[in-house]
């Protein structure tokens, strides 16, 4: 079994590798994909996701994890894989919003977001964008954060969040499960309970949480 990871927006590969070093050593062989969404456009960042998925799943099964925007990016890649190509084993969406972003839509018209985020930041903010993507055709598991930073104002009304996104931000009646953990955001990839929630789903398959 192979795990590739895709991090999210504004981080590196480097954010995932707590994680990966935990599955590795369970005999998981894993990889990273990175991008610059200050530089490249969303359906570039795709199409250069669908090359690398297509080279993993040539190597035996495989599953996908995107933190954040790599979640969003995954889902758009496995959409429009060539037929040829095997899907994943699962999907993992760490953090992920399955609708536009309210965080998004509350920054897409500034200047500093929109030149660090580019079309990635725009289309997280987008209604449009983010409903157009399809329910993914593989078994998908919703990792969410609810351990939530000390805004003021409040931008989630007080609705359980992970400092990032709101929990009904990340939720979908289409998800085969969704098991909700005590973390922020921008730590979820290097967290040990996600690794082991990874874990538990590859072994023993599906389970409604």
């Amino acid at each position: 079994m192979q795990v590739l990871f895709v991090h999210g927006m504004g981080r590196s590969p480097v954010s995932g590798w707590p994680m990966l070093r935990q599955l590795k050593r369970r005999g998981i062989a894993v990889g990273t994909f990175g991008y610059v969404t200050a530089r490249v456009d969303f359906d570039a960042i795709k199409q250069r996701l669908q090359s690398r998925l297509a080279c993993v799943a040539r190597q035996g099964d495989y599953a996908v994890v995107g933190h954040s925007l790599g979640g969003v990016l995954l889902r758009a890649a496995l959409a429009e894989l060539p037929p040829a190509v095997p899907l994943p084993k699962r999907l993992f969406l760490l953090a992920t919003p399955v609708h536009a972003s309210r965080l998004a839509r509350k920054f897409q018209r500034r200047f500093a977001y929109r030149l660090l985020t580019g079309d990635c930041g725009q289309f997280l903010a987008s209604d449009e964008r983010m409903t157009a993507l399809p329910p993914p055709r593989v078994p998908t598991t919703a990792i969410i954060g609810t351990r939530g930073l000390p805004w003021k104002p409040d931008p989630f009304c007080g609705e359980p969040n992970d400092g990032v996104v709101a929990v009904s931000e990340t939720c979908a009646d289409w998800l085969t499960d969704r098991v909700r953990i005590p973390a922020v955001h921008t730590l979820m990839p290097a967290s040990r309970i996600v690794a082991e929630i990874i874990l538990h789903r590859l072994s023993r398959g599906p389970a409604r949480s």
